[in-house]
């Protein structure tokens, strides 16, 4: 309705201005505009308003001697049809006015025809108004949604909202070894003896994620593709693109195609989740990690990789990036909970990859696997509540694995210490929770964790030993903000990962010369300060202090300086 009107007024005001005389061949005469604005008032086109309006307006502009007309607007408004008569019979007394020819003879039947061709014309004109909005409507035209700063950028075409969103980092890291031994599995690089400079990314590489959603049949249905570039040349090897870098001529970024995946479900049946994307345990973790948005400990600042370790190993297991068949529940007065199967990992010996003397002592540290007859099981559970003016965010999960066909080498490399034709398993358990508490300016983070043949650092890194035992482990980390201003923030926070032996797990290859200790504990103290300059950059400065110790007495330490930008679209 809303469109046909506006047709309709901007048809009589066309004719108001331009005159209608000049757009047809034959004579108009003075009542024609009159009659016309009856017929629509009458047809219920006009309000009484709109009406009084146009008509004034006419009267003004077509007949400045009929000083009576114009002189008393509402009564001629309120008039009808005879008071329109009597107008148009007092402009053919005053003889002809400029532009507008008067001609007491017309009859009343023509001019009422005349009347009617327009009021037909201002419809065909709404009619073609209604059908541009239908054409709107069914995906003949794309549409742009109102931008919201981080959210990206839609896309309507018809019954499909696209979504491109994404961020661009950078950083100049400087990091100053602080000496000490080597340890197998930390993340220290201290012992390396020598300073580094490095442009990469932090913990973040770049992103560009295309989403689509779509509703059919009261089921809301997305669809998701990340792709994850970074900055240094890439070296793929256990890791793939998070391998370290090789900075070498000619070399070429890494992609790291870290999300695919598809939803569907709606607020009322919840929703499932089938593809590849963020597992659940530890996910919370991650997210709420500060050092997200920075680099953190380096790991490898003399040939980095996609991306820095963030507080990974220094306070939470990596969550990782997993195939899965998910379920989210509703939302249940704050309360919200998620299951899933997932693609089972291997059992993976990261203190003997990372172990620099390996050359020289070949001892296997742990247990690997490569046989999985069930899947992995991950649950996640969410309560979000506010208390007066303090909000909180509560979260707990957890993740079981069982690991099957064990097997390690000896010493020697060479002979085997468990075989996996002798069908050793072990059943992984790990669990975890957290909070987060905004109360205005202020923001606090604390989390725990702790596992069962879960490892650290990553999943199932050094998590079971060379016997087929599992090594228990467990980890935290403490993080403060404050909002200087709405723009500048600073952060500080502490973490710490700690891997036991398994039992009477014999020491000796940790401590003898030559050889790096198996890591007993990664911990890291980070002090950063954020300033967002718009809505899209942010300007990033950051120290961090990063240790490793192992079973054996090995210590080292390094210290890092960071500053880049953070682009988020």
């Amino acid at each position: 309705m809303a469109s046909r009107k506006k047709a309709l007024l901007a048809t009589v005001m066309a004719a108001s201005v331009a005159g209608v005389p000049s757009m047809l061949p034959t004579p108009a005469y003075a009542d024609d505009y009159v009659d016309l604005l009856d017929v629509l008032r009458a047809k219920g086109s006009l309000t009484k308003h709109e009406y009084d309006t146009l008509l004034t307006k006419h009267v003004h502009h077509a007949a400045p001697v009929a000083e009576p007309r114009a002189a008393h607007p509402a009564h001629v408004a309120s008039g009808g049809s005879r008071t329109a008569m009597a107008h148009a019979a007092h402009g053919a007394q005053s003889g002809y006015e400029p532009g507008i020819r008067f001609d007491p003879g017309a009859g009343e039947n023509d001019m009422s025809l005349r009347a009617e061709d327009a009021a037909n014309r201002a419809e065909a004109s709404a009619r073609s108004a209604q059908e541009a909005a239908r054409a709107l409507d069914s995906g003949n035209f794309v549409r742009v949604a109102k931008y919201v700063p981080g959210k990206g950028l839609t896309f309507k075409a018809g019954p499909i909202d696209i979504n491109l969103s994404g961020f661009v980092n950078g950083f100049y890291s400087y990091n100053s070894p602080a000496g000490g031994r080597p340890v197998a599995g930390g993340v220290s690089s201290g012992s390396s003896g020598f300073d580094s400079s490095a442009v990469r990314n932090g913990l973040l590489p770049a992103g560009f994620i295309l989403k689509m959603n779509t509703v059919q049949q009261g089921m809301d249905i997305s669809a998701v593709l990340g792709m994850y570039p970074g900055l240094d040349n890439a070296k793929p090897a256990a890791f793939n693109a998070n391998s370290g870098g090789s900075p070498v001529g000619l070399g070429t970024a890494g992609i790291d195609l870290r999300q695919v995946f598809m939803t569907f479900g709606n607020k009322d049946m919840g929703t499932f989740k089938v593809g590849r994307d963020l597992a659940l345990f530890a996910s919370d973790a991650i997210m709420n990690d500060a050092t997200l948005l920075s680099v953190g400990s380096t790991g490898s600042n003399a040939s980095p990789g996609n991306t820095s370790l963030g507080r990974i190993g220094v306070g939470y297991v990596y969550a990782d990036w997993i195939p899965q068949i998910s379920y989210t529940s509703p939302k249940l007065g704050g309360f919200q909970g998620s299951v899933g199967i997932f693609q089972p990992l291997d059992e993976f010996g990261y203190a003997d990859a990372t172990n620099p003397t390996a050359a020289s002592a070949a001892s296997q540290y742990s247990a690997g696997s490569t046989q999985h007859s069930s899947p992995m099981v991950q649950g996640r559970a969410v309560y979000d509540f506010s208390v007066s003016d303090v909000q909180f965010h509560i979260w707990a999960s957890f993740l079981i694995q069982h690991m099957q066909g064990l097997s390690s080498l000896q010493a020697d490399g060479k002979t085997p210490l468990l075989s996996s034709d002798q069908h050793h398993s072990a059943m992984v358990e790990a669990g975890d929770i957290g909070t987060k508490v905004t109360y205005g300016p202020l923001e606090a983070v604390a989390y725990y964790y702790r596992g069962s043949g879960l490892g650290t650092t990553g999943l199932f890194f050094d998590g079971v030993d060379a016997s087929g035992r599992k090594r228990d482990s467990e980890g935290y980390y403490v993080q403060g903000a404050y909002h200087i201003t709405k723009k500048f923030r600073l952060v500080g926070s502490y973490g710490v990962s700690n891997l036991y032996l398994a039992g009477d797990e014999n020491t000796a290859l940790e401590s003898q010369a030559g050889s790096a200790g198996l890591v007993r504990r990664n911990q890291s103290e980070v002090g950063a300060a954020y300033y967002q300059m718009t809505d899209w950059l942010t300007v990033v400065g950051e120290y961090s202090h990063t240790s490793s110790s192992a079973h054996g007495g090995s210590k080292e330490s390094d210290n890092t300086a960071s500053g880049g930008v953070m682009l988020m679209f």
